[in-house]
């Protein structure tokens, strides 16, 4: 997905909002406009300040059903069909609102007015979708907003995209740089150097005759890499069922989604994450306190502990926890890594750690010593649900494949945590994340928040 779609997407919904007011307005200015009245004599009226109350909510409304018609789904879109949807998404709301006035009459009662906002809105968020293409396609001609992409594939193969993309910078592609194979792109340092830096956002990949083992070795590439992949069709077709399709210079073009987790779906979870957050930072504050002062009268120490971890993307950012360890723990872990009972996979636990205070096994048994990363959730370094956070020494040793779990947030709480808790062996517990990265839904995340409570209780 794009940059300049995602930003197209997001200001169409104030848009849109702000233009079915409009519609409705000046089909109301219309109907009691001399002009008008002449031909069709008024016999009902509404106040002004009612009806931009009503017309208010009617927004809203429809702001609702144009969400769940795929107005703002996280995509390149055409105009015609924008059109139809736009079409249909406005008939629906006026369906809606002459079933309500059929209801309650005194609600509403001018059918010129209702026709003609109907007509208004088409016009209005049709028009509106044209001048935010042309401002788009404006800046993808200077430059702006462009996705920077590598193609990869034999100079024959590669040459119809490139072109394309060279010549139609409405696409929304900027190609810097073609190589024939994966092999090629992996022993070049320079090109190498501009995706650890995120100065490429993807790979296209022009040759449909990879073999398997190929098709997975750059899959893999760019799982581990976050990059987005596209290719010519009839190539890894068994290998996600998050795909996006369209079309260049005639050739069908497929996009491999790592999540569902995207565009919309993307807000609407930080928008929960950051309300929850917050309401539970408040509700819980006095057991906030209550913890801290046990830690500091029960053993020498800070009450908060400050652990770097890896997020989304492989960022690194610091996930605050109470203490449940003596001071400096950290530093003796060390001495500690022959005692490592986890031999699965990269993940270092001991049963019966000596480092861990009486009050921190509590702590750490209930997971009351994670209640802090609310902070961390709240200023979006996490999510309530993701992903387990690891160490960076631990991403380190991922194997092939692992770095999928990087794609997304990591999270407080999470499938694997409420599938098995720690007793989980690595490879399990990365599988169901890498799971509910590829099927993320607002059902599963409150599955998932409901579980916990019985996960901390139960222990692990």
């Amino acid at each position: 997905m794009k940059k300049a779609d995602f930003i197209i997407n997001i200001a169409l919904v104030p848009i849109d909002f702000v233009l079915i007011i409009l519609s409705a307005l000046s089909a109301y200015a219309l109907r009691f406009s001399e002009s008008i009245s002449q031909i069709r004599p008024v016999f009902y009226t509404m106040p002004s300040g009612s009806f931009f109350a009503l017309v208010a909510k009617v927004a809203f409304f429809a702001i609702v059903v144009f969400a769940l018609s795929g107005f703002y789904t996280m995509r390149s879109k055409k105009l015609a069909g924008e059109f139809t949807k736009i079409v249909t998404g406005v008939s629906t709301v006026v369906i809606f609102l002459i079933l309500a006035i059929f209801w309650q009459r005194e609600l509403f009662s001018s059918r010129f007015i209702i026709v003609s906002s109907w007509l208004l809105a088409i016009i209005y968020l049709f028009t509106a979708r044209i001048i935010l293409a042309l401002i788009r396609n404006y800046y993808f001609k200077k430059g702006f907003g462009l996705a920077k992409v590598l193609v990869l594939g034999a100079s024959v193969e590669r040459q119809t995209i490139v072109d394309a993309y060279k010549q139609k910078p409405q696409f929304g592609f900027k190609v810097l740089g073609e190589i024939s194979s994966l092999a090629v792109l992996e022993n070049s340092p320079e090109l190498l150097g501009k995706i650890h830096k995120r100065e490429i956002d993807g790979i296209i990949q022009a040759d449909s005759s990879l073999t398997k083992d190929e098709a997975l070795d750059l899959l893999t590439f760019c799982q581990e890499n976050h990059l987005t992949l596209q290719y010519v069709a009839n190539l890894f077709q068994t290998q996600s069922l998050h795909l996006n399709l369209s079309s260049v210079s005639g050739l069908p073009m497929v996009e491999i989604q790592g999540t569902t987790l995207d565009g919309w779906r993307r807000v609407y979870k930080r928008i929960f994450d950051t309300l929850a957050a917050f309401i539970l930072l408040i509700i819980l504050s006095p057991l906030f306190l209550f913890i801290a002062v046990i830690i500091k009268f029960s053993s020498p120490g800070p009450v908060f502990v400050k652990l770097k971890r890896v997020g989304s993307h492989g960022r690194l950012f610091d996930v605050y926890k109470f203490r449940s360890m003596v001071k400096d723990a950290h530093k003796l872990k060390a001495e500690m890594m022959a005692f490592n009972e986890r031999n699965d996979g990269p993940l270092f636990k001991i049963a019966h750690d000596p480092r861990v205070t009486k009050f921190g096994h509590f702590l750490r048994r209930t997971s009351l010593d994670e209640l802090p990363q609310l902070g961390n959730v709240l200023v979006g370094q996490m999510s309530l649900v993701g992903p387990r956070p690891h160490e960076p020494e631990e991403v380190d040793k991922y194997q092939r494949g692992y770095k999928k779990l990087l794609t997304i947030k990591p999270g407080m709480t999470g499938l694997a945590q409420v599938s098995g808790r720690a007793n989980l062996p690595f490879s399990e517990e990365a599988k169901l994340d890498i799971f509910y990265i590829e099927n993320w839904s607002v059902l599963l995340d409150l599955i998932i928040l409901l579980k916990t409570p019985k996960a901390m209780i139960k222990g692990g």
